[in-house]
């Protein structure tokens, strides 16, 4: 089958701002920067380039409301360093009645888009997980 995701599609009142703490977030790039539209994807010739999805944020003028329906979860190596890189580039932790006794951390971007910031894998399913991760090698035609 020839299908895949191109892009996860955000709305925003501003997308600049946005656009620029997701590619900082991730340690992407912002391959368009101009309104209405601002495009953030991977670094060309990583091992996510073409195939993890681009970060597509469309300017539109309503603010946000309610829970997002989709969101992104992030697996770190390390939660709680993480959390607080996210938080100094913006994000903030919200509360979306996932109670105290959860691994994960529900955060939000400058927009109020949540997303949640993982546990790391456990040693045995991270050595795997890596191993797979670094034996990859794009296909060039």
């Amino acid at each position: 089958m020839g299908l895949r995701i191109g892009a996860l599609v955000v709305d925003s009142q501003d997308p600049g701002p946005l656009a620029r703490f997701w590619a900082e977030a991730l340690g992407w790039v912002i391959s368009q920067a101009e309104d209405p539209e601002w495009v953030v994807e991977p670094p060309e010739g990583s091992r996510e380039d073409c195939v993890v999805a681009d970060l597509l944020f469309i300017k539109v003028p309503e603010p946000k409301t309610g829970k997002n329906r989709l969101h992104l979860d992030l697996r770190p190596e390390d939660q709680s360093a993480e959390v607080a890189r996210l938080e100094g580039l913006g994000a903030t932790c919200v509360d979306v009645g996932q109670g105290n006794n959860q691994t994960w951390v529900v955060m939000a971007d400058p927009e109020g888009n949540e997303f949640c910031v993982q546990p790391a894998h456990p040693p045995q399913l991270r050595t795997q997980w890596l191993q797979r991760y670094e034996a990859y090698q794009p296909v060039h035609t």
